[in-house]
């Protein structure tokens, strides 16, 4: 998947960290892989408004804040790991080598780990289609309920075949278990929907080619961002060196918003 985003229109106290074992399987962090911090941070400052901080893990890691609540990493290791430039999904585990063991079972890849990254372990997975995805265990940073809320609207697999890929991550990340706490799924309008606590978390839909030319055709998860403006963001996206892949504008009478999928100029395709 190349850098692809998309967004849709739409005071804290210290709370105690969350453990990836009270809420596995579901959403837990998006990351973004980038060959170039700086040009990163000025593209998503300008184009959704993010402020940035230091992360615990070094030079090379960065965390996005919107009003103050983090809502993603950025990680420039895209050429030290040999990774793609691409948003990543990261779910919770209670085990990232349980998982890491299942992903390479059903015909998944492990690219990256499991490594330490206190407080926890990660790993950068791909399913047996190739989207590529994460998984941590551990604790989560302490105000994550926050995150939950106000980050991503939700993500969404774009695959060849959303049945299929419902089985591959079920098995691996334990979802519709009946266990305390798992991640609910359903089956509605021929695409599955995954829900956390009630909340619908991320999409699954088919469709996807594998030997596409085009990464935004191929298997791969997206990002979305609520943001107040849609057509906004697509313009500035295109002002800083970004692309619109596509928009829909709101649909009249029907209460439904728009949104648009854009391309980061750190992409292949411009």
């Amino acid at each position: 998947m190349n850098h692809d985003t998309s967004v849709s229109g739409g005071s804290r106290k210290k709370r105690k960290a969350v453990s990836t074992h009270s809420v596995f399987g579901a959403p837990c962090w998006v990351s973004l892989t980038s060959r170039d911090l700086d040009a990163t941070e000025e593209f998503y400052s300008a184009v959704l408004g993010w402020r940035w901080r230091d992360a615990r893990l070094g030079d090379h890691f960065r965390i996005a804040l919107s009003d103050g609540v983090p809502i993603a990493g950025i990680a420039a290791v895209a050429g030290m790991w040999q990774t793609a430039v691409a948003w990543t999904p990261y779910f919770a585990v209670p085990d990232a080598d349980i998982a890491v063991a299942r992903v390479r079972e059903r015909g998944g890849t492990a690219a990256v780990g499991p490594l330490s990254f206190p407080p926890g372990r990660g790993a950068l997975l791909a399913d047996r289609d190739g989207a590529t995805f994460g998984v941590w265990q551990g604790e989560l940073f302490s105000d994550w309920e926050s995150w939950q809320r106000t980050a991503p609207a939700f993500i969404r697999l774009h695959t060849r075949n959303a049945f299929d890929a419902a089985i591959f991550y079920g098995e691996v990340l334990d979802w519709a278990t009946g266990k305390p706490g798992c991640c609910e799924v359903q089956y509605e309008g021929g695409e599955v929907v995954l829900r956390s606590q009630g909340t619908v978390v991320a999409r699954i839909d088919s469709g996807a080619v594998e030997a596409a030319p085009d990464p935004s055709v191929r298997p791969h998860w997206q990002i979305h961002f609520s943001v107040d403006d849609v057509a906004r963001c697509a313009r500035s996206a295109e002002k800083h060196g970004g692309s619109v892949l596509s928009e829909t504008d709101r649909e009249a009478g029907r209460g439904a918003l728009g949104g648009a999928l854009v391309r980061g100029p750190a992409g292949p395709r411009r």
